[in-house]
């Protein structure tokens, strides 16, 4: 029982039109009358009704602000409590003035993520629809926003949830039969037991399949740009972002710490690190972006490997290039095809990438931009990449769950096949329906789940 009530500003600080203070709790309709000032009963309003009123600070008998407030009551509103909220004027001041006002008549300050796992343990939403509230916030394309609002309208849950329900079923009829032998009741032969257990093996499996492709929808593709100092870099960084955020200059080594953007890429949100290029240096601060760039390159999900057309290919390429076929994704890039280069230069930058493709480009002109983007797309979506209607897992701790669903579930086929008892396979069965119950929040322990809502903001 929650018997106490929260208030938190839930918009942006900063100059604003609006700005949103949202009260949550048994005494929220009490404290939105102490500090409304208006012609219309405050108490006696209909829920999801919009009163205009004066925000008034009986304490020092003052007007604060003009204001809306939004009265909700519970059991329909977001957090299963009655809500109240004012929409004053935006601005630092007085939105900060008004939630002052508001706690100073007994609301607590709400901490982050707190509306939201009101609403969870109210039974408003389960813990993956709560989760998904976040992933909406952080959405970095549209197709990210789309899988997260599958999530939110329950896409994830429904599936995870049917795995369940048949997993408990398969328990009841095996314990049946274990505790009472001699009935007559249905049961199930050790043959139905195995091709109900590798139906739902093979639920998760599928499920388990879009884990990378969520994994980026949320996290982005980590893309490092590198090559040796001045062969355009920062000019192909410009290039992709279409806007000038590098510095550019013919003077080798401008670049001397990591640059990050993030670019939208067919829906494939692309975080791009344009780090210092790799050479031998005596320069103490170039030393140290060289070094950082070379710990970018171990966390790369792809690289783009730079070289000028130009001056060909040297020996330091040769060596980088040796370290990369074959242990990190890698498009090569021949740019300052809008100058005249040689021929030749070209057959011996193929010869040491073999069957490598190298894609030739002008980040001065933005020629070859759309080839790399093809690229990304074959490397990681074959091609495309389509949500639409699809439950895609994201995050990381579904994942896991998951992962030890499907590996509890394997031990039950696998004692199943070796003729072992219904108890070893009850066990596994059990442990698997539990793990998925963590992603939906039904059988999650309190300290994950407040872990999980303090890493949302303030405000939800």
């Amino acid at each position: 029982m929650i018997n106490d009530t929260i208030a938190a500003i839930v918009t942006a600080m900063g100059a604003a039109s609006v700005g949103i203070i949202r009260i949550s709790g048994p005494d929220a309709i009490k404290i939105g009358n102490l500090v409304y000032d208006g012609k219309r009963d405050f108490i006696k309003t209909p829920s999801h009704s919009i009163l205009y009123g004066k925000v008034y600070d009986q304490f020092n008998k003052k007007i604060i602000d003009e204001a809306l407030f939004l009265i909700m009551k519970e059991p329909s509103t977001f957090s299963g409590e009655d809500i109240v909220e004012i929409q004053c004027h935006g601005g630092i001041i007085p939105v900060r003035k008004v939630l002052e006002l508001v706690l100073r008549n007994g609301a607590r300050i709400a901490e982050p993520g707190e509306f939201s796992k009101r609403a969870f343990l109210n039974g408003k939403l389960d813990l993956a629809q709560a989760e998904s509230i976040m992933d909406i916030v952080n959405a970095k394309t549209e197709k990210g926003l789309e899988v997260a609002i599958n999530q939110l309208q329950g896409g994830l849950s429904l599936l995870v949830n049917e795995v369940r329900y048949e997993l408990l079923r398969l328990v009841a009829f095996i314990e049946a039969d274990i505790d009472f032998p001699d009935d007559d009741i249905e049961r199930l032969n050790s043959t139905q037991q195995l091709e109900k257990l590798i139906v739902q093996r093979d639920k998760l499996i599928n499920i388990l399949l879009t884990a990378q492709k969520g994994k980026i929808l949320r996290e982005g593709l980590n893309v490092i740009i590198i090559g040796k100092p001045n062969v355009g870099k920062s000019s192909l960084l410009n290039a992709l972002l279409r806007e000038n955020k590098a510095i550019v200059t013919d003077i080798p080594g401008t670049t001397r710490d990591a640059i990050e953007e993030y670019i939208n890429l067919g829906g494939i949100p692309i975080k791009l690190v344009d780090t210092a290029g790799i050479r031998e240096s005596e320069n103490l601060v170039e030393q140290i972006g060289i070094e950082k760039a070379k710990e970018f390159i171990t966390k790369a999900d792809l690289i783009l490997y730079v070289l000028d057309i130009i001056e060909g290919i040297s020996d330091d390429d040769k060596k980088i290039i040796l370290q990369l076929l074959n242990k990190v994704p890698t498009l090569f890039l021949a740019n300052k095809v809008d100058l005249q280069y040689n021929q030749e230069k070209v057959k011996a930058i193929k010869n040491v990438l073999g069957e490598k493709e190298l894609i030739l480009i002008s980040a001065k002109e933005s020629q070859g931009l759309e080839a790399i983007e093809e690229r990304i797309a074959a490397l990681f979506f074959e091609g495309s990449l389509q949500v639409s209607g699809e439950s895609i897992v994201t995050s990381t701790r579904h994942v896991q769950a998951l992962q030890i669903a499907y590996d509890h579930l394997k031990g039950a086929i696998n004692s199943i096949q070796n003729d072992l008892p219904g108890d070893f396979v009850v066990i596994d069965i059990r442990s698997s329906w539990e793990h998925l119950g963590k992603i939906t929040g039904d059988t999650i322990e309190d300290d994950i789940l407040d872990q999980i809502f303090s890493q949302f903001c303030l405000g939800k």
